[in-house]
């Protein structure tokens, strides 16, 4: 179940509709997040690490499209992403449904818009999966309160529940799961985003191969995002999964450096990758840095705080 940091407080939902009324059908953006710094303090019993990283939502997004029907059925525009049972929208709305009582449920017919990249590290999937959470119970009118809702996310993955808080910025600690929502960093005000995603798939267990936990650190990422400079944070905000990934993966570390270099004041790889980007003072400069990517790079700009509004 997800935890939130400093007790049992109120849980804020962030309202997942359109300005305009909630009708049938419904269209909603999923936005991706990225992470400001990450550092993996120790390995757990269970196997798992303890880690501490900040997450922001971002204005880059999925759409997701939802109906009434008779049954529970799903499209998608990448045809190679699974939509049975395996899916974790189908997943999501299934378990909205298994909540609602009686033998005669009503369907859901999903299709989902895949802008976002597979695997770069963004959230992606558990965005997708928030987003029908949180849809399904208001279009089938499924009365789930907040921490049920949470409780649901929490079960279909570590990243979900993130995505159903409101503010769009978190400290995330324990295995990412126990979340504390945070202020809107003020070195990310005014700025530009520059997400550059190549075509490198990195899996979760290379990623954390190469990982030696270090808790001499510990609550240095929130105090840093938090209070410091973009010139700070480029000097001290870590993730540790940049090392050993950019010696593995040289073009990573590249492309990080060709975004300092076209005037990034902070630039990083976002969780496990294979997803960096860069923070612009000016736009100007971040329609530069994209268009100086390499054609295969698939790439993304918009202001900082995009996400954090929608």
């Amino acid at each position: 179940m997800l935890r939130l940091s400093g007790g049992p407080a109120r849980i804020a939902v962030r309202d997942m509709r359109r300005p305009t009324p909630f009708h049938d059908p419904v269209t909603i953006p999923a936005p991706a997040k990225i992470n400001l710094g990450l550092r993996i303090l120790r390995k757990r019993p269970d196997g798992f690490h303890d880690l501490e990283t900040v997450f922001l939502r971002i204005g880059w997004a999925d759409e997701i499209r939802m109906e009434t029907a008779a049954e529970l059925s799903m499209t998608c525009s990448a045809p190679n992403l699974p939509v049975d049972g395996s899916n974790l929208c189908m997943r999501a709305v299934q378990a909205v449904l298994d909540e609602i009582p009686g033998e005669q449920r009503p369907g859901l017919r999903l299709h989902l818009l895949k802008n976002l990249p597979f695997g770069a590290g963004m959230g992606g999937g558990s965005s997708d999966a928030a987003v029908c959470l949180s849809a399904a119970n208001r279009l089938l009118d499924a009365g789930l309160a907040a921490a049920q809702l949470h409780s649901l996310a929490a079960s279909l993955g570590s990243d979900v529940p993130f995505f159903l808080l409101e503010g769009g910025v978190a400290l995330g600690t324990g295995r990412g799961e126990i979340l504390e929502p945070l202020p809107f960093p003020a070195a990310l005000q005014e700025t530009w985003l520059v997400v550059a995603v190549p075509p490198v798939h990195i899996s979760t267990a290379e990623a954390y191969t190469g990982i030696r936990p270090d808790a001499s650190g510990e609550g240095t990422v929130r105090t840093l995002v938090s209070d410091g400079t973009l010139a700070e944070w480029q000097e001290s905000l870590i993730n540790d999964f940049e090392q050993h990934l950019f010696d593995a993966h040289p073009r990573l570390a590249a492309l990080k450096a060709g975004l300092l270099e076209a005037g990034a004041g902070y630039a990083a790889m976002s969780g496990s990758g294979s997803a960096v980007f860069g923070v612009f003072m000016h736009h100007d400069d971040a329609l530069r840095a994209i268009q100086a990517l390499d054609e295969n790079i698939r790439a993304w700009v918009g202001p900082s705080d995009g996400g954090v509004r929608m």
